[in-house]
C-alpha cells in the first residue's frame, strides 16, 4: 500500500488506515446521535463523462464496499458501460471515499453471506431463486422490481479526512 500524507505541509500526521478498516467494520455512525448515519454516496459515470451521485445502502465487507441495484437503473447502465466508481461515506471522525471499479457478483455463496450480512443489519435480504441476485420484501422503489444485481467495489485507493485535532488527510493507493 502506498501512503500518501496530503496533509504534511501542514504539519498533519498521516491517516492509519487500520484504525479506519476498524470503523468501517463495526458501521461506525458519524457521530453517536447521527440520525442519518450510514449514508452512503455511489459515483459512476454517465455516457457524457459527467458524474451521476446516489444514496445507496452500500455494506462495508470483507475490505470492500456492496451494493446492490436493479438493472434498469441509470447507475446500473453507467456501471455496464464505465465500471469505475467511488463510495463516500462518512464515519466516527472522519469522511472516507473509496474509488474502485463496481463488479457485478453472481456467486451464489457469496451472494447468501453478502445478503446475511445486510439482513444482520436489518435489512431482510436473501438471495433470489435463480441464485443470481437478491430480493428482499422491500427496497427503494427507484431499484425497480426484484431480483437486485449486487456490486462489490474493492478499493484501488481511498482518500481519508479526519475531523478531530490534529487532523489529517491521507490518500491511500493499495
Amino acid at each position: 500500500m502506498d501512503i500518501i500524507n496530503l496533509g504534511l505541509a501542514d504539519g498533519l500526521p498521516a491517516v492509519d488506515w487500520a484504525d479506519v478498516v476498524e470503523k468501517l467494520d463495526a458501521g461506525s455512525p458519524p457521530a453517536p446521535d447521527a440520525h442519518n448515519a450510514r449514508t452512503t454516496w455511489l459515483s459512476t459515470l454517465n455516457e457524457d463523462g459527467s458524474p451521476h451521485v446516489t444514496a445507496v445502502g452500500a455494506l462495508w465487507l470483507d475490505g470492500c464496499f456492496w451494493f446492490q441495484t436493479g438493472t434498469v437503473t441509470r447507475k446500473s447502465r453507467n456501471i455496464a458501460r464505465d465500471p469505475r466508481s467511488s463510495i463516500a461515506v462518512s464515519i466516527r471522525d472522519a469522511d472516507v471515499v473509496v474509488e474502485g471499479e463496481a463488479e457485478g457478483v453472481t456467486d451464489p455463496a457469496t451472494l447468501r453471506r453478502v445478503a446475511k450480512a445486510w439482513a444482520d443489519q436489518g435489512w431482510p435480504a436473501e438471495p433470489d431463486k435463480s441464485g443470481s441476485g437478491i430480493t428482499a420484501p422491500f427496497n427503494a422503489p427507484s431499484q425497480g422490481p426484484p431480483p437486485w444485481k449486487v456490486y462489490r467495489i474493492k478499493p484501488h485507493s481511498a482518500t481519508v479526512a479526519l475531523g478531530t485535532e490534529p487532523g489529517g488527510l491521507t490518500r491511500f493507493r493499495f
